[in-house]
């Protein structure tokens, strides 16, 4: 991987991390045309720089991240399902990351539920998160653990059945995302160095030009993302993700087949 690969995957991180569209499916597909090797460090890459993401997070809910500690305990109890299922199906996770057309599918899947889902559940004015919800918000997370699916698409849906509003369900989405990609990057970082590999100084390089690119992308997605989906809601990203799905299965069938390298 060179330094132009990186802030290219830094971007799609950037802007994808906190929309419905799947950012470890973007970033799959775009390694996929690009011919990225998908090496041990590419796909270290890729699950570090989340977190540059994650502190665009902390820095636009600076004073959020410090009101009660009920804050935190619901974010734990939202975490763990991502724990017990991460660790259960690690294997099993690795295997799909490695398929462009699992991401087509679930893009096209995603989409159709996304034109959906304001009209079977509205848009109320409910921000009360409680305990349960919390726990149920988490487990819809784990839906992600497909890539294409979208980690933040499948919580938001998951908050909003459980009547949330679409900006309460959104943002509970972004600070869940800190602790759950942390967890992930600090999981696939033992994986790393467990499986013998150390990083040289290039790719020390790489890493820190991807955490800033992404972190600033970020900034501006989010601000971006939640005033359009208050106003707007999902079907725009909904699609988005059809019309790019079934793109990848035309071009994969039609075409020449998408592999991940």
């Amino acid at each position: 991987m060179d330094i132009l690969e990186a802030i290219i995957l830094a971007i799609i991180e950037g802007i994808t991390e906190y929309l419905p569209v799947s950012s470890t499916g973007h970033m799959i597909i775009v390694s996929s045309f690009f011919g990225i090797a998908q090496e041990d460090f590419t796909k270290l890459f890729t699950i570090v720089i989340q977190l540059g993401t994650i502190l665009s997070v902390v820095v636009l809910y600076f004073k959020r991240f410090f009101q009660t500690i009920d804050f935190y305990f619901k974010l734990l109890i939202a975490f763990i399902p991502a724990v017990v299922f991460g660790l259960l199906l690690s294997d099993v996770i690795d295997s799909l990351l490695e398929s462009p057309l699992v991401v087509a599918f679930s893009l096209v899947i995603g989409g159709i539920i996304l034109l959906r889902v304001d009209d079977l559940f509205g848009n109320s004015d409910n921000t009360d998160i409680s305990y349960g919800t919390a726990f149920k918000i988490g487990l819809f997370q784990c839906l992600a653990m497909i890539p294409g699916v979208s980690r933040s698409g499948a919580s938001i849906v998951g908050g909003m059945t459980q009547k949330l509003s679409r900006t309460a369900a959104a943002e509970f989405s972004f600070f869940l995302a800190v602790p759950t990609m942390l967890g992930a990057t600090l999981k696939k970082s033992y994986d790393y160095y467990n499986s013998g590999f150390t990083l040289t100084s290039d790719q020390i390089n790489l890493l820190i030009i991807g955490n800033i690119v992404g972190f600033v992308v970020a900034l501006f997605a989010i601000k971006t993302f939640i005033g359009y989906l208050s106003k707007h809601g999902f079907k725009i990203f909904g699609y988005y993700r059809i019309v790019v799905g079934i793109a990848i299965i035309v071009i994969h069938y039609f075409i020449w087949p998408l592999t991940v390298i």
